[in-house]
């Protein structure tokens, strides 16, 4: 998916440099749930809570890496790499995020529409951003469109459903892109379809970390 999601955090905070602590103990926790050909959940601490989200059948987490500020991880369809997909889902994080009074779900959406807008200008397209709530926290869904990609070097459209999520300290996003034809022109958001994706990524929780409790963290999945 387009490097952009962090780009509103950048001007926000400061993040301090890599470390790469823990990915391969994150990666086997989230790659859990594509075993055995059926969808299931990815379910991890992400900074100062635990993230669950539903993962559709086929798809494979390729990458997992966390710093001091940020977490990503991003699944695709098996067989397919970070590098060449069709589809990509990606998790995001970023601590300490929510403390900061000028944003909100909504402005940090608009913030990564922008930054499809300004890769695409001639072939960006975009829904309405909606206001919602997840698991009982304030967030914000949009669709952003990019006929044709600048990832790809213009072969592919690059589309996308992003969830902005303010948790109880951090800010989490939950994303679907899509690569398809290239489109000279902006692409007609679908909106129906991409709201079928939303329900395959549910039930998506922020929950609270148990002190002492491990993978696969069962006070969060029994929770209503």
């Amino acid at each position: 998916m387009f490097k952009l999601f962090f780009a509103v955090v950048a001007l926000l905070v400061m993040p301090t440099p890599p470390t790469y602590a823990g990915s391969d103990d994150l990666m086997q926790t989230a790659g859990s749930y594509s075993r055995h050909g059926r969808s299931g959940r990815a379910i991890a601490p992400v900074f100062s809570q635990i993230l669950m989200t539903s993962v559709p059948t086929g798809f494979a987490t390729v990458y997992v890496n966390t710093s001091d500020r940020q977490y990503i991880r991003e699944s695709v369809p098996e067989g397919e790499t970070v590098d060449t997909w069709t589809q990509m889902i990606t998790v995001t994080g970023a601590k300490g995020l929510a403390s900061n009074p000028r944003v909100t779900p909504r402005i940090y959406a608009e913030g990564l529409a922008g930054d499809f807008r300004r890769a695409c200008p001639e072939t960006f397209s975009a829904g309405r951003i909606s206001d919602v709530k997840i698991s009982g926290h304030q967030a914000a869904i949009e669709i952003v469109s990019c006929g044709k990609s600048p990832t790809t070097e213009g072969r592919t459209s690059e589309s996308a459903l992003i969830a902005v999520i303010r948790g109880e300290k951090d800010y989490y996003t939950i994303q679907w892109a899509e690569r398809s034809k290239p489109s000279g022109t902006p692409i007609a958001i679908e909106t129906a379809v991409w709201a079928e994706r939303l329900k395959l990524l549910g039930p998506i929780k922020l929950c609270p970390i148990v002190p002492g409790e491990r993978a696969p963290y069962s006070s969060c999945i029994d929770s209503r």
